[in-house]
């Protein structure tokens, strides 16, 4: 009987074969087993040849073993169900219990080329219970369906545990730890008690920390805070790094001691008055000197 209804979509379905099923499932009867199941197809080629080996002695040959009637499958086109996997053993004489029978349809190739397989569905048995292996579509769609859910869970907690105001934006309000705790602010609630446990730091975090402090232990955010109220903001300091007075006193250099200058104006030639002392320049030897006039005689010679 089924463990479902079978108006239920078959890829929900565990289905439990009759009592009455004699001889247990092997390697002969696993084919047999599954033709009890809703997943079987009574148009396949195995119900075909199963009717023609009951009702034509030449063909019980076929029904004896399961590898002859995949062997006899395999010779034929259409719809079938084959098993794709047997049970791995595990240990001398002791397997995993769990089958693979796959829904394919078979197209003969031409002479000297290989079948062309198309597999429909794919179904495992455990133990006494078959079921049907999930599609690609409908796994993705399942994990998109959690991750969805999960998203909205998240969105909503990390709503809550923000703030925003104009003096100081946005702030996320932190979870107490054990030593701030004390018995008038412990939380009550179930919901308040998981909110406490999510900011436990576990070795990743821890690890993180690590290396964002490696990476960045000489920055902080809070080098120039912001001081004031809104329309009259100022910052606390200019942002220039702070210079070290004692070390920059020892690293001064000594001062060099200049000749003194005078700066009395009686000294100087421009405010002195002349005494005519002054040396005067020298003569230069063979310039042109001071032409003397030539006298002349007084009494002129009259020639007779």
């Amino acid at each position: 009987m089924a463990a479902s209804s079978r108006s239920d979509p078959l890829d929900e379905i565990r289905f439990t074969g009759p009592v009455e099923f004699e001889g247990g499932i092997h390697n002969n009867s696993v084919l047999y087993y599954f033709a009890t199941s809703p997943f079987y197809d009574k148009t396949s080629n195995n119900e075909v040849l199963f009717q023609q080996g009951l009702n034509n002695p030449n063909m019980m040959q076929f029904l004896a073993t399961r590898e002859a009637f995949e062997g006899r499958l395999r010779t034929m086109s259409g719809l079938e169900f084959i098993v794709a996997q047997e049970p791995a053993e595990t240990g001398p004489g002791a397997g995993t219990g769990v089958w693979v029978i796959n829904k394919q349809t078979r197209r003969k190739g031409r002479e000297g080329e290989e079948d062309e397989i198309t597999v429909h569905s794919v179904y495992y048995i455990v133990g006494e219970h078959i079921h049907m292996a999930p599609s690609f579509a409908d796994i993705m769609s399942a994990r998109l369906a959690t991750i969805s859910n999960f998203l909205g869970n998240v969105l909503p907690l990390s709503t809550s545990a923000q703030t925003w105001t104009p003096a100081t934006g946005r702030v996320y309000n932190q979870t107490p730890t054990a030593a701030t705790i004390t018995p008038s602010t412990q939380p009550q609630s179930q919901e308040s008690r998981h909110q406490s446990d999510v900011g436990a730091p576990t070795a990743r975090d821890i690890e993180e920390a690590f290396y964002l402090h490696e990476q960045y232990g000489d920055q902080y955010m809070d080098e120039n805070p912001i001081t004031g109220r809104p329309g009259e903001f100022h910052l606390s300091s200019t942002g220039r790094a702070k210079v070290n007075l004692s070390a920059a006193a020892a690293a001064k250099p000594l001062p060099v001691k200049l000749p003194t200058i005078n700066t009395k104006l009686a000294d100087s030639p421009l405010t002195s008055k002349p005494t005519g002392k002054e040396t005067k320049s020298p003569k230069t030897p063979g310039g042109p000197g001071k032409l003397k006039r030539r006298k002349s005689s007084k009494a002129a010679v009259t020639p007779s």
